[in-house]
Parts: structure tokens; C-alpha cells; sequence
């Protein structure tokens, strides 16, 4: 898939019934794995200590009456029939929530937003509810735009939710492989068991995040059989068991069950629901996933297939141990113990390759939402590598992919069993639903528009099912539940320290940037020698002049006769649109040669390569000089409003009847084109033209400073940073000294530089160095 006309098939949602059909089929290995491989713990995790299974099977039925509701209410009701509609232009998950709140009530943690950025086709959303907003949506709106606290609390909200699924991402494939491994306790004694199953499941799960970089690309063809073959054999199994051992289980799913079981187990019965809970993991890959998918094909395959799949496994499993009762002791409840004698060898290999592909969905998850946090300035800046040219969102992230190997197989030679991993897992799981319940009550009163009647239904309704699951899963902290709260609050503070740091830069270079008085009165040469060449300062104001670059001026002998500031920064919308991609201004009068060019890129947009990039680039300048655009005046008044004079340029690719680049020697028709080409070179190098259209003509002043341009793209480009230092003020508190000079230093100085993030060549980087006391 074209990584800039791929992406926006979700926007275009007139696919056929056959497509519709093709990606629910696809989802089975991408977004329900992990959901799939529940019945493998769910309860051998419940009835591991907290109760025992009784000769009236009031423990068995309940169980399963509350398996049953809990899978209906959750991922049924709530993810499939509400939370799917909150999409992001297509897109899904906790970053999604986010980004439409901060659409919707300017409440942004993005310090460089502009109006302009208002102005982006993806930037707002029809709203599904009435046009005029009530007056507490309106009243709820001003009040959270008013507030930097509220504003921090919904960011904190947000980063907790993100951190509980990187969280989630150790958990998953510990548990998932250490269950499927589980059933080689059937084919060798306890004794040997014990001794096997932690190396074996130490192995797959090396060789998972070994194989990483290679992409799920080559082998994703796989994952949907997989997974359908599981479901329909835990499926068949259950089918097996339930009209073989007792076909009057169905009345278990009786809500009246769950009262009898919490009646006559009561306290045990309350903490067993962390067991209970692990029945919906998975449930938010639904959401999370949406971009790769469609609503309507998420929905077809849950309902007509995975649904069915887990009720028919978990009855069946419940059939079983109802009939089963000389066993007499709880770790032979299980998966396993319910699957036919002869079957169990086959059953153990899908659903070991069934817990891979559950793990890997999880992991691919993990990178992509670390992706987005780095693009919002929420994480440090790590190496993305894209291990699909053709299918956009497939990446990889090597640092954290060791770190998740590391943890996860900490936690499976930690713990060794099902049931602190599950009360770990549980946690982390509720917790991240928890976070979707409370940013959706936001959504439905500022997005959707509805009555705050409606959103307070969906957290009374929704939160309460989800505090009872939370409260018997914190019950279980000291046995498990504080691996996921241990690993979100580290994942937190390294994010929170980055974004604070992020935020209190870009403040100081905005309340340091040099006046554009300084500026003019150097004259058009800017006090220097002009050389030939194209220099990029890389900044992050998307206004004024880096005080960086009076640091240059005086500093350096010569400079570059085309100056270029160029911000690269993310907007809150998952994709912009390639021909809304550049925002492109001209800083003082035309001689200067000085120009600014805003890249603006979505939190899950893929960032180009540094030629094409570079290409593109030179096309919008040049488009804009074409364009006619007026040039910026003198007073530093007009500085201030420097977002109306600037140009929405796109890329080479949506403007084919605008300015054109060349780099070789074919000739064009020239009854079409005019070639604007550089004189001579006096050395061998590659040869650089523009292609202009016929019409309109250009004057001649216009023609002069293309000329210019592309004699200075020809003679090369430099890219010019800031390498910047921070440290805390004299007389700061300890904690933002801590956070200052320890934490984020720390973190800058161990992750990519800006010249990885810029794509830029070490041999075109100039770096110079400065100290900002924030």
C-alpha cells in the first residue's frame, strides 16, 4: 500500500460485501487472538485458590453465568455497539479518544497548534448527534479549556490507559504461551513437567520477538487460519463436551446463577472474579485495531464467529467439570483436562501456534502505540523501522522489542504459573477499560453531543461492572496485580518526564525567539557571506525566528544564500492528507531568500524517506513562489500573524499540474512544459530543473527566484540543528530539577538524535550547541 494513498481507504467506506467479508476474515489473526486463547486459563485462574469446585456445581454454573454476562456486556454491548462509533477518521484507541476531545475542546497538549491545522480536512469530524450542543457540553467545554489542571489530568488519563497496554504487552504473551505450553502435563509426570514447561515456553517466546524484524507481513497470510481453526475446534470441543456430559448446562447462563454463586461463596466468590475477568482480555484490540479494518467487518466477525466460538468453549468446559467431580483437586480444572484424550496433542500444537499469533497482535500493538506517543511528543524519540512497504502500520521498534522480550520472560521464570500472571493480566486489562469508560462519558457529551443524561447511563452502567472487576483484581496486588502497575508507572514517568521536558523547551525558545526588527536590520546578505546551497534550520516554532539562529549569524562566517525554517510537527488526526501536508510562508521581503515550511504530519502518518522528503520539499517552495503568494511585510506586527500568509502546499504526487522537479536528463514536450534549468555546472554533478506549466505565465522576478532555488538545490542541502541543553533554573524546586537536569537529560541523551527523526544524512548535518535555564 502507498504509504501516502493507502491510508485513506478507511475513508472511503463503500467497500463491497466481498471486501466487508475479506477483512472480517482477516481480523480473526490481527485482532481477536488474543481474545481467542482466554478459555485456555479462564478457569483454571478462577478456581485456583479463592474456591472449590462442589458436588452441586453451584461454583461451576456461576462461574460461567458470570463468564457468559461478562463477554456479552463488554466486548458485545460496549466495544462492538458504542466504542467502535468513537472512531478517529478510522482509527481507534485510548490516543484516538484523545485526539477528539482535543479536537473538540482545544485541550491539545501539543504546545505548536495553529488555526491552520483547524482548517485540515480530517481535523473535525460530523458529529453523530444534534448540531447544537447543550449547555452542559458547552459549559463542560469552556470549563476544561480554562483549566491546565483538567487539561493535564485528561493527558495523565490518557497516558495511564497507554502505559496499562504496553503493560498489557509483557503480560499477554507470558500467559497466552505459558498456558498453551501447560498441556504437556498430560503427557508426562509432574515431576518432569515442572522442569519443562518454563524452558519451552522461554523458547517460543525468544524466538517470537527474534523474528520480529522480520514483519508479520511474510507470515500474516497465516494468522487468520490459525485463529479459525482454533475457534472452530475449541468450538467443536465444547459442542462435544455439552452433549456428552450435561446438555442441561445451558441454564447456567441464567443470571439467577451468579446470585446463588456469590451467595454461597461470597468473599471467595468476589476475589475469584480476577479469574473471571480474564475472559475479555484482549476485548480492546477491537477498538485499538480499527485502523486496519473496518467497523462493519469487526462487528461481522465477532458476532457470527468469535462470540459463538468462546460461549460454545467455556460451556463445554463447564459440561465437563460438572460431570467430573472425583477429580477432587482444583489444578486438574482446566482447558485441557475437557479435550478428548486422543485430540489432545493436535489441540496443544493449535493452541500453542494460536497463543503466537495472540502475542504477536499484541506486540505489533505495543510498537504502534509507542509510535504514536513519540509522535506527540509523549515518548523519546526511538528507531522505527517499517517492515512492510505495501501495508501501512506494519513497524517495528527495536529498543522496546528487546525490553518486552526481557520483561516478559522475567515475569514467566518469576512466576511460573497461570495464576499470578492472570491476576497481573486482569489488572492491566481492567484498567485500561476503565480509562476507555471515562474518556467515552467525555466523547459522548463533546463529540457526539448527546444529553450528559446518556453519558452518565454509559459510566453508571459500564464503570460499575468494571469497579467490581477492578476492586477483586486489586484485592489480588501482592500476588501478581503489582507487575502491571510496577511496569505502567515506569512506561509513565519516563513519558510524562519527556512530555514536560518537550513542552518547557518549546516555551523557552518561544518567549527567546529574536525579533524580526533584528532581523531586517541586517539587510538582505544578513550581515554575512550568502553561498550557494540550501540550509534547513530545523525548529519547532511554527512562528518567529529560534533564537538559535542569531546563534548561527554570529557565529558562523558564511551562510547559505536560501535559508529555510523548517518545523516538522504532529497534528491530533491520525493522517493528514498528502496535498494539505506542507504549509509553506516567506519571512521578510523577497531578496531575503528566507522562507518557512511547516510539515504536518498525524500521529499514525509514515514519515518519508530523506531524498524523497527533500523533494517534495523543494516542489512546495517552489509551488509557492509560483503561487504569487505576497510577501511577508516588515513590521513585527504582522509576525504575529504570520499563520494568515502562509500557503497549504501538497505534495509532487497531488498537484501534477504545478511545478515539477527533475534530477536526470529526459527531455520533456516542450509544447507543455517550460524548463527553468541551472547554467553549466563547473564541476560534475547531478543536474537539477524545474518543470513549470504552460499556464499561468510567470513574471520575471518570479522566474529569477526559481532560478535560484534550484541553482541553490543543485549546489546542495545542509540541514542545520540545534543541539540543545536544559537545565533547571536557580531556585527550582527539587522535583523539576530532578525532572530537568536528571530525567530528561537522561532520556535525550540516550535516545535518536533529530537528525535520525529528520531522516537527515550525517554528512549534510551541522549540529551547534546551546544551554536553555528553563
Amino acid at each position: 500500500m502507498d504509504p501516502e494513498t493507502g491510508i485513506y481507504k478507511n475513508h472511503v467506506k463503500k467497500e463491497s460485501w466481498r471486501t466487508i467479508l475479506t477483512l472480517a476474515y482477516q481480523s480473526l489473526g490481527v485482532v481477536y487472538g488474543d481474545l481467542s486463547t482466554s478459555p485456555l486459563y479462564v478457569y483454571k485462574s478462577t478456581f485456583a485458590e479463592d474456591i472449590e469446585h462442589s458436588e452441586t456445581n453451584e461454583e461451576i454454573f456461576g462461574v460461567l453465568s458470570f463468564v457468559f454476562w461478562t463477554l456479552t456486556l463488554v466486548p458485545l454491548l460496549k466495544y462492538v455497539f458504542i466504542v467502535l462509533k468513537a472512531d478517529d477518521n478510522g482509527e481507534g484507541g485510548t490516543f484516538a479518544l484523545y485526539s477528539l476531545l482535543c479536537r473538540h475542546a482545544r485541550v491539545s497538549s501539543l504546545p505548536n497548534c495553529q488555526l491552520a491545522d483547524e482548517e485540515l480536512t480530517d481535523y473535525k469530524k460530523e458529529n453523530t448527534g444534534s448540531s447544537l450542543q447543550s449547555s452542559f457540553g458547552t459549559r463542560l467545554k469552556s470549563t476544561l479549556e480554562r483549566h491546565r489542571v483538567l487539561q493535564r489530568f485528561l493527558l495523565v488519563l490518557a497516558l495511564i490507559g497507554t502505559c496499562m497496554v504496553i503493560g498489557d504487552g509483557v503480560l499477554t504473551p507470558s500467559i497466552s504461551v505459558f498456558s498453551a505450553v501447560s498441556g504437556l502435563e498430560f503427557s508426562m509426570s509432574e515431576k518432569h513437567h515442572k522442569y519443562v514447561e518454563v524452558p519451552i515456553a522461554c523458547i517460543i517466546l525468544i524466538g517470537l520477538f527474534a523474528l520480529q524484524h522480520y514483519g508479520t507481513h511474510r507470515v500474516g497470510f497465516l494468522f487468520a487460519p490459525i485463529v479459525l481453526t482454533w475457534l472452530l475446534c475449541i468450538s467443536a470441543i465444547g459442542l462435544y463436551n455439552i452433549l456428552h456430559f450435561n446438555p442441561s448446562v445451558y441454564k447456567a447462563l441464567s443470571p439467577h446463577y451468579m446470585y446463588k454463586f456469590l451467595k454461597k461463596t461470597q468473599k471467595g466468590g468476589w476475589m475469584s472474579l480476577g479469574g473471571i475477568l480474564l475472559c475479555i482480555t484482549g476485548s480492546e484490540a477491537m477498538f485499538a485495531d480499527l485502523g486496519h479494518f473496518s467497523q462493519l467487518s469487526i462487528k461481522i466477525a465477532f458476532t457470527s464467529l468469535v462470540y459463538p466460538a468462546l460461549v460454545l468453549a467455556y460451556m463445554g468446559q463447564a459440561a465437563y467439570i460438572s460431570s467430573h467431580h472425583t477429580v477432587g483437586s482444583n489444578p486438574k480444572i482446566g482447558f485441557y483436562v475437557s479435550v478428548p484424550e486422543k485430540l489432545r496433542w493436535p489441540v496443544l500444537v493449535i493452541a500453542v501456534l494460536a497463543a503466537i499469533v495472540g502475542s504477536q497482535a499484541i506486540i505489533t500493538g505495543t510498537f504502534s502505540i509507542i509510535k504514536q506517543c513519540s509522535s506527540l511528543d509523549c515518548f523519546p524519540r526511538v528507531k522505527i523501522v517499517h517492515t512492510s512497504s505495501k501495508i501501512h502500520g506494519q513497524i517495528y521498534i527495536p529498543e522496546i522489542n528487546w525490553i518486552l522480550m526481557v520483561l516478559c520472560l522475567a515475569v514467566t521464570i518469576g512466576f511460573r504459573d497461570t495464576k499470578r500472571m492472570g491476576n497481573a493480566s486482569g489488572f492491566a486489562v481492567i484498567s485500561v477499560m476503565l480509562v476507555t469508560t471515562c474518556l467515552m462519558s467525555l466523547v459522548i457529551v463533546l463529540c457526539w453531543q448527546q444529553s450528559v443524561f446518556v453519558a452518565i447511563c454509559f459510566v453508571i452502567f459500564f464503570g460499575t461492572i468494571e469497579a467490581l472487576y477492578f476492586s477483586a483484581s486489586l484485592v489480588k496486588f501482592t500476588e501478581g496485580a503489582w507487575v502491571p502497575v510496577a511496569l505502567a508507572l515506569s512506561f509513565f514517568i519516563v513519558m510524562y518526564v519527556w512530555h514536560y521536558g518537550s513542552i518547557k523547551r518549546y516555551e523557552f525558545e518561544l518567549q527567546n525567539k529574536v525579533s524580526i526588527n533584528w532581523l531586517l536590520s541586517l539587510g538582505p546578505s544578513l550581515g554575512i557571506v550568502r553561498v550557494r546551497g540550501i540550509g534547513l534550520i530545523h525548529t519547532d516554532l511554527v512562528s518567529g525566528i529560534p533564537a538559535i539562529f542569531s546563534h548561527f549569524v554570529t557565529n558562523l562566517p558564511a551562510f547559505h544564500q536560501v535559508l529555510v525554517f523548517l518545523c516538522i510537527k504532529s497534528v491530533p488526526v491520525p493522517h493528514v492528507r498528502p496535498e494539505e501536508r506542507f504549509l509553506v510562508g516567506r519571512i521578510g521581503p523577497k531578496e531575503y531568500r528566507l522562507y518557512r515550511c511547516i510539515v504536518r504530519y498525524g500521529y499514525r502518518d509514515v514519515h518519508k524517506d530523506d531524498m524523497e522528503f527533500e523533494n517534495d520539499l523543494m516542489c512546495s517552495i517552489a509551488e509557492f513562489i509560483r503561487s504569487g503568494s505576497p510577501e511577508s511585510n516588515v513590521t513585527s506586527e504582522d509576525l504575529g500573524k504570520e499563520d494568515d500568509k502562509m500557503t497549504v502546499v501538497g505534495t509532487r504526487s497531488t498537484h501534477a499540474d504545478g511545478i515539477q522537479m527533475s534530477e536526470h536528463s529526459s527531455e520533456m514536450n516542450e509544447s507543455v512544459h517550460r524548463e527553468i534549468r541551472s547554467p553549466p555546472p563547473t564541476q560534475r554533478r547531478k543536474k537539477v530543473r524545474f518543470i513549470v506549466p504552460e499556464s499561468p505565465k510567470i513574471n520575471m522576478g518570479t522566474r529569477e527566484e526559481l532560478q535560484e532555488l534550484m541553482e541553490a538545490r543543485e549546489a546542495g542541502i545542509a540541514y542545520i540543528l540545534g543541539n540543545t541543553y536544559m537545565n533547571a533554573k536557580k531556585g527550582s524546586s527539587w522535583m523539576r530539577r530532578f525532572a530537568i537536569d536528571y530525567g530528561y537529560e537522561f532520556l535525550r541523551r540516550n535516545s535518536r538524535t533529530s537528525s535520525y527523526a529528520l531522516s537527515v544524512p550525517h554528512a549534510s548535518t551541522l549540529e551547534v550547541g546551546m544551554i536553555y535555564h528553563v
